[in-house]
């Protein structure tokens, strides 16, 4: 049976203060990502902040993810890991996911930055998967299901051409990073679990210009889309309020 976690006034004001620094972390990197700096550069600069904020680094460790945050560079969708070695050029597209914890709880959100001057279509795809996760929060409502923000983010990807990962979806989130129920970013509306106040989610829709199909590297880790095409990645933590949904991970 699934168990999804209801989480108390008091246990989203903790999720809150972790999504804080989280979001300003990928805030901060706006400035200091560019040409010449290295995905490794990126982590040090981001556990500075989050060790400077009180948080750890809710990725170091986990499940033997050797790093403090994932940096997936062009055709590499998630969990790319930092080093010294990759450096960032004019032109490419980097995606950032951080995790940090505070008082037992965590915050998580990803965002895709571009490099100096990107192509075009490398600027419509970031946009359209920014888009894509901002109709699928819209759907974060209660009494709504789990399938609805899916759909949102699905149509909405597919009416421009692109397509969703399916080996990757988002989760909820809590005391752990991955809790009950899993999102996916596609699907029939109308299914899924019921949404209810309380409840915690990590969207994070993950969008290839290509097809969906991704491999994983060598590393064990690194997915890459399989035709060798940009993807791109945005997530917010959202929380489910009789108000409408709450975005947790922003400033």
């Amino acid at each position: 049976m699934t168990v999804i976690i209801i989480k108390s006034d008091d246990e989203l004001r903790k999720m809150a203060h972790a999504s804080k620094i989280v979001a300003e972390v990928l805030e901060l990197l706006k400035e200091f990502i560019a040409p010449g700096v290295t995905t490794k550069d990126i982590e040090s600069f981001a556990e500075e902040i989050i060790r400077r904020r009180g948080g750890t680094a809710t990725f170091k460790g986990y499940r033997g993810y050797p790093a403090s945050l994932c940096a997936s560079v062009n055709e590499e969708v998630v969990h790319g890991i930092p080093s010294k070695k990759k450096i960032l050029k004019e032109g490419d597209v980097v995606k950032i996911d951080v995790g940090v914890t505070k008082n037992g709880f965590i915050g998580d959100a990803a965002r895709s930055y571009p490099v100096g001057k990107i192509s075009e279509s490398a600027a419509k795809l970031l946009r359209v998967t920014e888009e894509s996760l901002s109709l699928g929060i819209e759907k974060a409502c209660r009494d709504n299901r789990v399938f609805d923000i899916s759909h949102s983010i699905q149509r909405h990807v597919e009416e421009h051409g692109y397509s969703v990962v399916r080996a990757f979806v988002g989760h909820g989130v809590g005391r752990d990073l991955h809790e009950e129920p899993p999102i996916p970013n596609y699907g029939p509306p109308g299914k899924g679990p019921r949404l209810k106040c309380g409840m915690v989610l990590a969207i994070e829709p993950m969008i290839n210009s290509g097809g969906h199909e991704v491999r994983i590297l060598d590393d064990g880790w690194t997915a890459v889309t399989k035709d060798g095409n940009l993807s791109a990645h945005f997530e917010h933590t959202v929380a489910v309020t009789d108000k409408g949904p709450q975005i947790l991970t922003i400033l």
